[in-house]
């Protein structure tokens, strides 16, 4: 079963909920680490760092550097961006 890209940036989204802290501005942070050994996200994402790029490449999340690395960059801090706020 494979997932679309935006049901997995979806996904990630919710983890990255359940598992960061909530911000002052609506925003979430985790780190790599967290996520990466996260045996729920394990099961959900086939290539987690594919879709954390995915998700950074449409502005859901954001972080330092490119390529993320278990182990090397457990301490990078992922941030869940919050909604734009929709002006009525």
């Amino acid at each position: 079963m494979t997932m679309n890209v935006e049901e997995e940036v979806g996904r990630l989204k919710e983890e990255i909920q359940r598992l960061g802290q909530l911000q002052a501005d609506g925003s979430y942070k985790v780190k790599f680490g967290v996520l990466f050994n996260d045996d729920r996200c394990a099961n959900i994402f086939e290539a987690l760092v594919g879709t954390l790029r995915a998700a950074k490449k449409r502005k859901v999340v954001k972080y330092d550097g490119e390529l993320l690395l278990q182990g090397v960059h457990d301490d990078v801090e992922i941030v869940l961006l919050p909604p734009p706020a929709t002006s009525a």
